[in-house]
């Protein structure tokens, strides 16, 4: 009984005790919470951070704007840059200056909850080159990316094919190159992947046409006509760099004479310029009166003499 009663005791004396430490955390708290210096410190810490925040996404904004100010005027000096060269290089140093910016925000905002950045620093290099080891295909993408910058393999705009996928060059980052194929497709591909282009822009296309005629028609009238068309198309079409050449007869076919167009083009351009051609020489073949050959089938029947 004695034990029993010592054992409520104790009890008592626990929960009493419990009691005046809830009942000083909740003094301390409402001390805290009604202290004005608190909520200013804490409203200062908030004010900071947004215009740290907003200093950061102005830098970067105006960043890119001299950026883009500084190619304008490249473009219009009279030393002639690599239009190409120049926009691929201002895409690049725009995401390394965004990179970097954001790298310097986010030290300086936990600045302001009292961290201490040297151990953050030391620990993020050795972060860093642990993910160096680990992650070596990342370390390959980006040192294949400054590499294709460096040796000028393709640029933004560039019209490319990486193994089965072709497209326009969109962005070339540091890690990866962006296509976006002729239906709308956007490939992104890592650059450390990247170990064969074939690049379309660099020089001018070749549009060959070829045209059929049949073997009733007059060669030489098809040649003339074909001629006329193609010089009348030079004088139009702006993505023609040169008079169009009619090579003659390339091939004789089952039911067919075929006749070669060539034509040099602007790069890319070597489509659309086709199938103009095609279009200007179908009508003047037509107002011509020179057949287009189509199947055939001709049917022989022998007669056989009276009386056999």
């Amino acid at each position: 009984m004695f034990q029993i009663h010592q054992s409520l005791q104790a009890d008592a004396a626990a929960l009493k005790d419990w009691k005046q430490t809830w009942m000083q955390v909740q003094t301390q708290l409402l001390e805290y919470v009604s202290n004005p210096e608190v909520w200013i410190g804490l409203f200062m810490v908030i004010l900071k951070i947004i215009l740290i925040y907003i200093g950061a996404r102005l830098v970067v904004k105006l960043a890119n704007s001299g950026l883009q100010h500084l190619l304008t005027a490249r473009e219009k000096s009279p030393l002639k840059f690599d239009s190409r060269r120049t926009k691929t290089i201002g895409k690049l140093v725009g995401n390394i200056v965004t990179y970097v910016v954001n790298f310097i925000m986010i030290l300086m905002i936990l600045s302001q909850f009292n961290v201490n950045l040297g151990p953050v620093l030391a620990g993020a290099g050795v972060v860093g080159l642990a993910i160096g080891f680990g992650a070596q295909s990342l370390v390959k993408d980006v040192i294949t990316g400054f590499f294709i910058i460096f040796e000028d393999q393709f640029a933004v705009g560039d019209v490319i094919q990486v193994g089965a996928f072709k497209g326009t060059v969109e962005e070339i980052g540091l890690r990866v190159t962006r296509l976006k194929s002729w239906t709308g497709e956007v490939h992104i591909i890592p650059n450390g992947t990247i170990n064969q282009v074939t690049n379309f822009s660099l020089y001018n296309s070749l549009a060959v046409v070829d045209v059929s005629v049949a073997y009733e028609a007059d060669i030489d009238q098809a040649m003339r006509i074909l001629e006329e068309v193609v010089n009348k198309v030079y004088e139009t079409n702006v993505n023609m760099v040169k008079e169009p050449e009619v090579l003659g007869v390339h091939m004789l076919g089952a039911s067919e004479v075929t006749l070669r167009v060539t034509g040099e083009c602007k790069p890319n351009m070597q489509v659309a310029v086709s199938r103009e051609l095609n279009a200007a020489i179908r009508k003047a073949f037509q107002a011509a009166g020179i057949e287009i050959p189509y199947p055939k089938v001709v049917t022989y029947q022998r007669k056989e003499a009276a009386g056999t």
